[in-house]
């Protein structure tokens, strides 16, 4: 019973090292494959693996009321996503793409807010505040990014991606991470299938190394990092869930400087601290907060 309340935060940072790898290896096949390209052969490999996966655990299918929200996630979460964050990565370092991406959860919780009524908290906000101060800090300290068009690209990633983020929570009730992962991947990769004569060309010219960065991402980060993230998004409030993927930037700008010589500066490590700062208080603080009301209580019952 112990173990329960902390599976849901170790699935949660299970994800965030798998979608942190993500980036560098994003900036790694996209030129080749090209922003289509790449999203094709990642979302096919994912849903691929998530369909058979789904039939050996004989999950059900979903009921027709839910094929809005279906539809929904898998546009925002996987089409749109995939598509402009490929593209912004053609021109932004992985490292600093995925720290325009850590402001997801900012809007998720606003769409969280507005869609289901979830409430903020003054921790929430304070947390949050803290986190995106050290965002904009690590964003700052790449002096030589300026916010050209590529940069916006991805700002647009980012909304979209935490726009997805709450829309999970109607389906999560219903159905399991499994599910609810394979049928946002279908509808996702469906939706990209009208761009494949575009993205045709890269698909067939590009070397394995390309290929084999997008079937990782296509097994690790896309088909098991969603379907371990609907685990915890299902188990966790939204504010706190989402927090977590503050965490992404520092990891993926360690990972990126192992992995394509993008050193990090010495400013982004001091906002990556802030940023985990600012994750800390929004995942612990209410815990903190009713520890500190239980002593009080516990002490006036002593006093009387």
């Amino acid at each position: 019973m112990r173990l329960q309340p902390v599976l849901p935060v170790v699935a949660g940072l299970a994800v965030v090292v798998l979608w942190a790898s993500a980036f560098p290896a994003i900036r790694l096949a996209s030129p080749a494959l090209g922003p289509i390209g790449l999203s094709i052969a990642r979302l096919a490999v994912a849903a691929t693996v998530l369909v058979i996966a789904a039939v050996a655990t004989r999950s059900r299918l979903p009921r027709p009321r839910d094929f809005g929200w279906i539809a929904a996630c898998g546009f925002f979460g996987m089409t749109a996503y995939q598509l402009l964050l490929n593209a912004g990565e053609l021109f932004v370092p992985a490292g600093t793409a995925s720290i325009v991406v850590a402001a997801a959860p900012l809007v998720s919780v606003i769409v969280a807010r507005l869609l289901f009524r979830e409430r903020i908290t003054v921790l929430t906000m304070i947390g949050s505040a803290i986190a995106f101060g050290g965002v904009a800090f690590v964003c700052l300290a790449r002096a030589g990014v300026s916010l050209s068009a590529a940069v916006w690209i991805v700002v647009a990633a980012m909304v979209v991606q935490g726009i997805y983020h709450p829309l999970q929570r109607p389906l999560l009730v219903r159905y399991t991470g499994l599910e609810v992962a394979c049928y946002s991947m279908v509808a996702g990769t469906a939706m990209t299938l009208p761009f494949v004569p575009a993205g045709f060309s890269d698909l067939v010219g590009a070397g394995p190394g390309p290929w084999l960065a997008a079937l990782y991402l296509g097994l690790l980060p896309s088909a098991l990092g969603f379907v371990l993230w609907g685990y915890a998004v299902a188990r966790m409030p939204v504010a706190a869930s989402t927090s977590l993927l503050y965490l992404v930037p520092p990891i993926a700008v360690l990972v990126s400087w192992l992995w394509l010589g993008e050193a990090p500066l010495p400013a982004e490590l001091v906002g990556g601290a802030v940023v985990i700062a600012g994750v800390v208080v929004v995942s612990q603080g209410p815990r903190l907060r009713n520890m500190r009301r239980s002593r009080r209580k516990d002490a006036l019952k002593t006093a009387a």
